[in-house]
């Protein structure tokens, strides 16, 4: 329990102090944040202790703090602190997944035995899947990345070989294959697993402002710069850097930032100090950036010293065999967010998922979870599916028909050959013929 800490969000600054203070007289270590924001960052999946949160809060209140948690991992435990006459909000925070509320005003006593009791709840959590994962079970990486494809089965592998050493990489994927939740697994197996994960999108970043986000500016380093500011490199100092879309840096940075990595060192944007860095930079594409290189729009060197070690993400195309298994684990996930009932997903309906094509990927097969266990979008008493606009029965047939009609036709009408390579009976596929329509003569006579 030594290394487990309390992150304590509020923004009402006495209150946070005094708050801290009692905790800490209490035991506990305890880490301050003003914004939902910051402390969301010391936020992974090995996250050893327990979140306090205000309820009501500007920027990102209470509430959508917690669906973002649950979203890295739904066993961290979350307190919320409401105000008089928040019951009925506090009552929905518990149905979404919080581990307790507390009233304001509080006792620390009482606070610090709910959060003795969370921590000791948080350790068996984590107990338990380091028992599973010793025991060749199925373990954090297999349920973060799930997939029986060998695509995937090597990309675990991989993850966990290098999400072990401090080695700086490169993920390539295709928008929505969750090259994030990559980043999140290599950044949650590292040493760095306590420390701050800090997400950059090189592609949403102001022009104008990308070198003070980045690296910070002292006063009067431009104007309307008044007081210091800390970059984001300096906020993920000992944790680990995400540049999320790095082909979207703009040219002249990329130079700035292939010192950074050679050197671990950042200067701020009106200052000759040089700041040393203790990072992890991890960093990802959806394009291929050898091309990029060739173009003249990306570094050769940066590549270089970025990738020393690559990682690809598979798209659904390249693993069909895992989407129906996947899509049912993200109905489930859906599910337990919305504090919806379990939905019992048809095979048919399942495997009709994979016979669609899915550009946004993990993230487009998500949503679609979601809108079924939103009510948004049903299935049909016969297993069909809204999708396209075309009944599910009649697409799984006309799939299933062309299957069997190329299968007869290659085996110029023999059938023993036609349902042992499909791996169904005789008199299945008899069945399956006279249903269908299908005329062996006329087939192969067309051949």
């Amino acid at each position: 329990m030594s290394e487990s800490r309390v992150l304590l969000v509020d923004d009402e600054e006495e209150l946070r102090r005094s708050s801290a203070q009692a905790l800490e007289l209490a035991g506990f270590r305890v880490d301050t944040f003003a914004s939902a924001e910051r402390a969301l960052e010391f936020i992974s999946f090995s996250f050893s202790g327990v979140v306090i949160s205000d309820i009501r809060m500007p920027g990102m209140d209470g509430m959508t703090f917690l669906q973002r948690i649950r979203e890295i991992d739904p066993e961290v435990p979350v307190i919320l602190v409401t105000g008089h006459g928040d019951v009925q909000l506090a009552v929905r925070a518990m149905r979404e997944g919080a581990y307790d509320f507390v009233e304001k005003p509080f006792t620390a006593q009482a606070l610090a035995g709910t959060i003795r009791r969370a921590l000791d709840w948080r350790g068996l959590v984590l107990e338990n899947r380091r028992l599973r994962a010793v025991a060749g079970k199925r373990d954090d990486i297999e349920q973060r990345l799930p997939g029986r494809s060998q695509v995937m089965v090597d990309l675990r592998y991989r993850v966990r070989a290098i999400g072990a050493s401090d080695a700086d990489t490169l993920i390539i994927g295709d928008t929505g294959a969750g090259k994030e939740v990559v980043a999140r697994a290599l950044h949650d197996l590292s040493s760095r697993a306590n420390s701050p994960f800090i997400a950059i999108n090189c592609a949403a970043l102001p022009e104008n402002l990308i070198e003070s986000e980045l690296f910070g500016h002292e006063p009067g380093a431009f104007p309307g710069a008044l007081r210091p500011r800390y970059g984001k490199f300096e906020h993920g100092r000992g944790g680990t850097i995400l540049l999320d879309e790095i082909g979207s840096m703009p040219f002249d940075l990329q130079a700035k930032f292939l010192r950074v990595l050679q050197e671990r060192v950042i200067t701020r944007l009106g200052s000759n100090e040089h700041v040393p860095l203790d990072v992890r930079f991890i960093a990802t594409s959806k394009l291929e950036l050898e091309p990029e290189v060739a173009a003249g729009r990306f570094r050769a060197d940066l590549l270089y010293r970025l990738n020393v070690a690559t990682l690809r993400v598979p798209s659904l195309a390249e693993r069909r065999s895992d989407i129906p298994l996947l899509f049912m684990q993200l109905v489930r996930e859906s599910a337990a967010r919305y504090g919806r009932d379990d939905i019992e997903i048809s095979p048919t309906l399942a495997s009709e998922m994979a016979t669609r094509d899915w550009p946004g990927n993990v993230r487009e097969l998500r949503n679609a979870a979601e809108r079924l266990v939103l009510g948004l979008e049903t299935e049909r008493d016969d297993g069909a599916s809204p999708v396209n606009g075309t009944r599910l029965a009649d697409r799984v047939a006309a799939f299933e028909k062309s299957v069997i009609a190329s299968a007869i036709a290659a085996h110029g009408g023999a059938l023993k050959p036609v349902y042992e390579s499909l791996g169904i009976s005789r008199k299945t596929l008899y069945e399956k013929m006279q249903k269908l329509g299908l005329d062996k003569k006329a087939l192969t006579d067309e051949a």
